[in-house]
C-alpha cells in the first residue's frame, strides 16, 4: 500500500504538482482529430492535468491549442471567432495565432505596436494517429514525437476512441495493468444454453504468474497461466510511461498469430476525472474490421455529450442483476464498463492506505514506484523514463509457449520485431 502522502503525490496533476510536472514532460494526447474536422472550425474546451484550454485548427489546417481564458480580461476563447489564421476574443477582437502570439488588436489606439508584447499561454501540437497531440513542459525538454507503432500505420489500419470516467487517473492505469482481475470481472458463465466460454477457458485454467521486467520506457510485463500438459499461456503487455498499456488484441486466437494489437492511455482531466483512450491497430496487410460494433460504450449511441458513458455512476452502470446470475459474473454490458464500475465504485480518489497487496498485484506496484521515481528525477531535472524512443516498435503478443519453455526467448523478436526496446 502507499502512504496518504504518496498517494497525494501520485494522484494530484495539477499545475506546479510533483507529479503534473513529471507528467508534462510527456507528449499528452489531446483530443480525436475528427473533433476538429476542417479549417477555421468552432473551437473546442479542453481540460488536461487541470487547465482548462481551447483547441482550434486554423485556415492553414493547423491545431493550436491555448489557455482557454483570453490575456487581456480573462473572457473565454471558446466563445472566439476561429478566422483567417487565428481565434478571435469576442470581447474586444484580440487574436492569437497557433503560437499564442497576438496578431491583432482592433479596438487598441496603440494596438499595432503591443500586439507583439503579448502571448497567450500556447502548448505546440503534433498530430498523427488520429489524435492531436499537446506537450505542456519546459520548452528545452520536449521530447520526440509519440510514434507509438499505431500511429504509424495507414488510416484504414487503426480505430481510435476515448470515453470519460469519473475518478482519477491513477485507478484507471492501475486497473488496466493488472491483468489478474480479467479472470474474474470479465468472466462469462456457462449457461444451460451450452454459450461457449471461447478463450474465457483459458483464463480459468491455472492461477496467473505476474513477470514484470523493467526497461527504459516502463517495464514489459507477462501473465503466465499454466495449461497443464499444454504448456503455458503467455499474454504480454507493455507499460509505457506514465499512463500507457499496450496489450495484446481482443481478436488474438490463443496459440493463433495475428497482426492485431491494442492500448489505452490513462490521461487526467483533473484530478477527479480523466479520459481513457483506446486504440486498436493491424500492423499487416489487411485493414482492421469494425471494433466500436463489439466495445460497449464505443459504439454509436453509447455515449452522452463530452464522451460520457450510457451506463455510468449515476445509473449503476445499468447493472443487470438477472444477467449476474445467468450469464455474466458482473451483469454489465462491455468489458470496458466492467473496469470502469469497479474503478469509479472505489470514489474519485481511493483511499490506498486501506490496501492488501498480493503477488498478482506486482505490475500496479511497479508502476507506482516508477511514477515516484519519475516524480524525483523531474525535480532533480533529470528526464523522466519514457521520454526517448524505445517504445516506438513494442507490441503485445499471447501466445502458448511449450511446457518448460521461456516465454522471452520464445516470443522477444515478435515482442520487439525492430529490436529497438532495452
Amino acid at each position: 500500500m502507499l502512504t496518504a502522502e504518496q498517494n497525494a503525490l501520485l494522484t494530484q496533476t495539477g499545475h506546479d504538482t510533483p507529479m503534473g510536472n513529471a507528467m508534462r514532460r510527456y507528449w499528452v494526447p489531446a483530443l480525436l482529430s475528427w473533433e476538429l474536422p476542417r479549417p477555421d472550425c468552432p473551437p473546442l474546451r479542453v481540460k488536461l492535468l487541470g487547465e482548462k484550454l481551447v483547441a482550434f485548427r486554423d485556415t492553414q489546417g493547423r491545431a493550436g491549442i491555448l489557455d482557454e481564458l483570453c490575456a487581456h480580461r480573462c473572457a473565454s476563447l471558446w466563445l472566439g471567432r476561429n478566422e483567417e489564421g487565428g481565434l478571435r476574443c469576442v470581447f474586444h477582437g484580440w487574436k492569437y495565432d497557433v503560437d499564442g502570439q497576438c496578431v491583432d488588436m482592433p479596438n487598441e489606439p496603440a494596438g499595432e505596436a503591443f500586439k507583439g508584447q503579448i502571448r497567450q499561454r500556447a502548448y505546440p501540437t503534433a498530430e498523427m494517429g488520429g489524435i492531436v497531440w499537446t506537450y505542456m513542459g519546459p520548452t528545452d525538454s520536449r521530447p520526440p514525437d509519440p510514434k507509438f507503432e499505431f500511429t504509424q500505420v495507414p488510416e484504414t489500419h487503426r480505430q481510435v476512441t476515448k470515453t470519460w470516467e469519473e475518478c482519477n487517473w491513477l485507478q484507471g492505469l492501475e486497473g488496466g495493468v493488472d491483468s489478474a482481475h480479467a479472470a474474474i470481472l470479465h468472466r462469462v458463465l456457462p449457461t444451460s444454453t451450452g454459450k461457449s466460454l471461447g478463450t474465457a477457458g483459458y483464463w480459468l485454467k491455472g492461477t496467473a504468474q505476474i513477470e514484470v521486467d523493467l526497461t527504459d520506457y516502463g517495464y514489459r510485463y507477462a501473465s503466465v497461466r499454466p495449461q497443464g500438459d499444454g504448456g503455458d499461456w503467455v499474454r504480454t503487455y507493455h507499460f509505457v510511461m506514465p499512463w500507457t498499456q499496450i496489450r495484446p488484441s481482443q481478436d488474438s486466437g490463443v496459440g493463433v498469430r495475428t497482426s492485431t494489437v491494442s492500448g489505452h492511455f490513462w490521461v487526467p482531466m483533473d484530478d477527479e476525472n480523466h479520459m481513457v483512450w483506446n486504440w486498436h491497430y493491424n500492423f499487416g496487410d489487411e485493414p482492421i474490421r469494425d471494433w466500436d460494433a463489439r466495445q460497449p460504450p464505443y459504439k454509436g449511441g453509447e455515449q452522452l455529450g463530452g464522451f460520457r458513458k450510457v451506463r455510468n455512476m449515476d445509473n449503476s452502470w445499468l447493472i443487470d442483476r438477472q444477467l449476474q446470475k445467468a450469464e455474466t459474473f458482473t451483469g454489465i454490458d462491455g468489458v470496458n464498463t466492467q473496469d470502469h464500475a469497479v474503478q469509479e465504485s472505489m470514489g474519485r480518489i481511493v483511499d490506498r492506505t486501506r490496501e492488501h497487496l498480493m503477488h498478482t498485484d506486482k505490475a500496479v506496484v511497479t508502476a507506482r514506484l516508477l511514477l515516484l521515481k519519475a516524480i524525483g528525477m523531474v525535480q532533480h531535472g533529470d528526464d523522466p523514463p519514457g521520454t526517448g524512443t524505445s517504445y516506438y516498435g513494442a507490441r503485445a503478443i499471447e501466445d502458448i509457449v511449450g511446457p518448460g519453455a521461456d516465454w522471452r526467448g520464445a516470443l522477444m523478436d515478435r515482442i520487439y520485431p525492430a529490436g529497438l526496446a532495452t
